[in-house]
């Protein structure tokens, strides 16, 4: 899944799906897709990352408590 970096607008390719819905987790793994070359697994905040139309992520991906 390809999520964009609010200031910069570069996609990163999300690695693991699981850790993206996991509320629990602020932290997810992916890959910039800077150049032309695959780059190196990093980690990026779920609170910098919306879709690529803009949209934010759904509050229940950053929020364990979403539903109080």
């Amino acid at each position: 899944m390809l999520l964009q970096i609010k200031d910069t607008s570069d996609l990163v390719k999300i690695t693991d799906i699981q850790e993206l819905i996991d509320p629990n987790v602020n932290i997810v793994h992916g890959k910039d897709q800077k150049g032309q070359e695959e780059q190196d697994n990093d980690s990026f905040s779920k609170e910098n990352l919306v879709f690529p139309s803009g949209e934010s992520l759904p509050r229940c991906w950053l929020d364990a408590n979403y539903r109080e």
